[in-house]
């Protein structure tokens, strides 16, 4: 069979790539692509480095998706199906609400799909495709297959090289979908295949996706010693606690971590409680943001504004944290309640989710009724924040010219900033921030 993997591609300009030139490749395809028998040919179409033939045939199309994608995703199955061709979705959206997947496609993979796909694979070959696919074991990670890099043209991606070492998640913070797919205990592949597979990359920065890198501290300093003879640099997300642990934030710049995306979310204790986040400690961030720097590891912190203690004051004391800290980028979020969390749950009970257009589920869009002020006030301060932060002034008294790796930080903060530029420009109820709000930005 001659199948084609299609990541559908952002049409939000915050998130939308350059033409032609992306991040990250979509990991998630490549794996999908190895996990299948040889006799068949795999082809992985990125939309967001290049066009899909609509004209070309195949004997199976499949589609991953994160919710904000789901629209796009359903228009590409469905022109797809029209031609005859079958179509199987997957991914977090899919998996959360397979009966509204299954709407746009011949069959729907729930979860994992390590074990699954080869058996759909084989059903679909004997014309019995099944309507869902749902793994109930959970997947090991000992022998994965490894991804099919020399599916990808690596000159469309800034960063080519991408692995995970982790899966699962042993917290539930109640925003968050990672321990709705993953599941909530933390599993790990072995430490020497992945810097066996580590080996056989080519680029000069590598990648690992894992959605907490350190959480278990006990592998990670295992994994970082063995990473440490390779003289790599690497990148990946991990919690704050890594800077309770001077052996692991040691080792882990041993390695080559060069930097870290941390979830920060709020500067408020009582926030981060209710969300079931309430391991970060507040009173701990800028002590912990230092013992960071001061081992060279740059830090992107995420922030979310939203949450039920938050009024118009937190936009300006989260910025002004941020860059009294000289966080070297940031990210920031609106609070969104994604299908599938607790989150939802709750604030579907009282009435106050707003929208249900998916494709407004891009963390930087209101599409639901805040507790302390207007869902316009939470628009404003976000478009404020962002505009502040990533500001010329701002950029350069975060990073000056002598901070380690100055130049892929400064290049790095200007992409952020022309990109939320773009994002300004398309808004298209875009009003001028309050007057508590305004500051003069470069």
């Amino acid at each position: 069979m001659k199948i084609a993997l299609i990541a559908p591609a952002w049409e939000d300009p915050l998130w939308k790539s350059e033409k032609e030139k992306s991040i990250f490749p979509p990991l998630n395809l490549i794996t999908l692509a190895a996990l299948t028998p040889p006799e068949h040919e795999v082809i992985v179409i990125d939309e967001s480095v290049t066009d899909i033939d609509w004209e070309e045939k195949y004997d199976l199309v499949g589609i991953s998706a994160m919710t904000a994608l789901a629209p796009r995703a359903y228009t590409i199955a469905d022109a797809f199906r029209s031609r005859g061709i079958p179509v199987v979705l997957g991914g977090m959206h899919p998996s959360t609400l397979p009966d509204e997947a299954k709407m746009h496609a011949d069959a729907v993979v729930i979860g994992e799909a390590e074990i699954t796909w080869p058996l759909l694979l084989e059903d679909l070959s004997r014309g019995e495709l099944k309507p869902f696919y749902r793994q109930e074991k959970i997947t090991p990670l000992r022998n994965m297959a490894v991804a099919r890099r020399d599916l990808l043209d690596r000159g469309r991606y800034l960063v080519p090289d991408t692995l995970q070492t982790t899966r699962g998640c042993p917290h539930s913070c109640s925003f968050c979908t990672v321990s709705q797919f993953f599941g909530r205990r933390f599993r790990f592949r072995p430490v020497e295949e992945v810097v066996n597979e580590v080996k056989t990359l080519e680029g000069e920065v590598i990648a690992f996706v894992d959605d907490n890198l350190i959480g278990n501290p006990s592998y990670a300093k295992r994994l970082f010693k063995a990473l440490a003879p390779l003289k790599i640099k690497w990148f990946s997300q991990g919690s704050l606690n890594i800077a309770r642990d001077e052996d692991l934030l040691r080792l882990a710049a041993e390695s080559g971590c060069i930097g870290l995306f941390i979830g920060f979310e709020s500067l408020s204790p009582d926030n981060l409680a209710a969300v079931g986040k309430s391991f970060n400690k507040v009173e701990e961030y800028s002590a912990a943001i230092k013992r960071i720097h001061d081992h060279g590891i740059a830090i992107e912190g995420a922030f979310i504004f939203g949450f039920d203690e938050d009024d118009e004051s937190i936009f300006e004391r989260t910025v002004k944290f941020a860059q009294e800290n000289r966080l070297e980028a940031a990210q920031f979020g609106i609070l969104t309640p994604f299908p599938g969390t607790p989150l939802r749950q709750k604030l579907e009970k009282e009435h106050r989710i707003l929208s249900n257009d998916w494709s407004e589920y891009t963390i930087n869009k209101v599409v639901f009724e805040p507790k302390r002020m207007s869902p316009k006030t939470l628009q404003e301060g976000f478009n404020w924040a962002w505009q502040e932060f990533y500001s010329l002034s701002s950029i350069s008294r975060r990073l000056g010219l002598v901070k380690k790796h100055a130049a892929i930080l400064w290049a790095l903060n200007l992409n952020i900033r022309k990109r939320f530029q773009h994002f300004l420009d398309r808004l298209s109820n875009l009003t001028l921030p309050s007057p508590s709000l305004a500051k003069q930005s470069s």
